[in-house]
């Protein structure tokens, strides 16, 4: 992605794989245990000096679930070479490192160094153990668990603590094998940079990528909704989390995707939305209140921290308020200020070379094309019609309230 928008030059390494629970740990672990060293830099400090040297250039790793993908992204910054004095091919030095962290790890024995994998084992716990801590956080990943059982989705993209307990120097070094031959790697080039030099650059630097087709992996459609699951649990907590999963039966990859964003707009997405406004607002039923939709696997969450003895009322004013978007009760002026809001939220992406990316993938795991002018085109198109037929697809599939125990209320 040729532009000279940003100051920085990225490269951006999406490794994609499908969500499994043999692999999720494992998937969440390595990026970490590769940015500890290389064979040439064999130490987290000896590594940290080359990007030093590279003018602070910044090594960082990420790991997400996209739909049932599970996409690893390990990310370079350099500075863009024409800002500097001196004539250091940076760009091209930048090519070689990242290709040294994915193929050249530091290693002993033929295998991860212990002492790495078992500090990044702790670090990852660490972070497993804070999602509990963070009731907001906690109660997404429970509504999901109870929502998805028996689909993939309903997989945190870290593994469980005992998962991660389970990987030795050894088991986590034969799984990076099966990653580097069986993983589908898309790699983003983004700033002023020289394309035909970079192209060269890269295909010789990764050629121990076998050309490989496409991977083509379907996210296992949402079934149909029978009955509303309820599921109540209790902790030693000061708030109610009050959330609950809609599936949408639309994806990024569907026509009506973008009609769908206009819709979670409206009910729940934004400040001026239904679910602030009266949820929070008029009712005072909640502290925050707000929906997000996933655009991949196609469910819609309402998160909203409640008092326990709100719960009826609060259950019962979200659903009204997803009822009123299937009436059509919503103004010409709401659906203008959403579809706004939303193409300054995709201009705002757009606005680092991350986001740029992020956009960009999406196309990758669904397989559907849309570029940032056809989107902000299509946010325009949306009628409210269009608002209204996507809504009655919408079925409230699980409703799951985390509480106080007894003796707190």
């Amino acid at each position: 992605m040729s532009t000279n928008k940003y100051k920085t030059n990225s490269l951006i390494l999406m490794m994609k794989a499908p969500l499994t629970k043999e692999t999720v740990a494992m998937r969440a672990l390595l990026p970490h245990i590769l940015q500890n060293g290389t064979s040439n830099s064999p130490s987290r400090k000896q590594l940290r000096e080359r990007l030093d040297d590279m003018y602070g250039a910044m090594l960082a790793t990420d790991v997400q679930k996209k739909g049932e993908e599970h996409v690893i992204s390990i990310r370079l910054d350099v500075a863009n070479e024409r800002y500097l004095s001196d004539t250091t091919p940076l760009f091209d030095n930048a090519i070689s490192l990242l290709a040294e962290v994915i193929f050249q790890p530091q290693l002993e024995d033929g295998k991860f160094v212990s002492s790495v994998v078992e500090s990044e084992k702790r670090s990852l716990k660490q972070r497993i153990q804070s999602v509990y801590d963070d009731k907001m956080r906690y109660a997404n990943v429970r509504v999901t668990e109870e929502m998805c059982k028996g689909e993939p989705f309903a997989l945190t993209a870290f593994g469980t603590e005992d998962e991660v307990d389970a990987i030795t120097a050894d088991s986590i070094y034969k799984y990076y094998q099966e990653v580097l031959l069986n993983n589908q790697f898309d790699l983003y080039m983004v700033g002023a940079i020289d394309e035909e030099q970079a192209m060269s650059s890269v295909t010789e630097k990764f050629s121990a990528l076998v050309e490989r087709d496409k991977s083509t992996f379907e996210t296992i459609a949402s079934p149909e909704v029978k009955e509303i699951n309820v599921v109540n649990e209790e902790q030693d907590v000061k708030q109610g989390k009050l959330h609950m999963g809609f599936r949408t039966y639309t994806t990024y990859a569907d026509d009506d995707y973008v009609a769908m964003q206009v819709c979670n707009g409206l009910y729940g997405a934004f400040s001026h939305s239904k679910l602030f406004i009266n949820v929070r607002e008029k009712e005072s039923l909640a502290y925050y209140a707000a929906s997000r939709f996933e655009s991949h696997k196609g469910i819609m969450m309402v998160m909203s921290g409640i008092e326990f003895a709100k719960y009826e009322r609060a259950v019962e004013i979200i659903k009204e308020q997803f009822e009123a978007m299937k009436q059509g009760e919503f103004t010409e002026a709401e659906v203008e200020q959403t579809k706004a809001m939303l193409k300054n939220q995709l201009l705002e992406t757009a606005d680092v070379a991350r986001g740029l990316v992020e956009l960009s993938y999406h196309q990758v795991v669904s397989g559907k094309k849309r570029s940032i002018d056809e989107w902000m085109q299509q946010i325009d198109e949306v009628t409210k019609e269009d608002i209204i037929r996507i809504a009655q697809k919408v079925k409230l599939d699980t409703i799951y309230f985390l509480k106080g125990k007894e003796e707190n209320q």
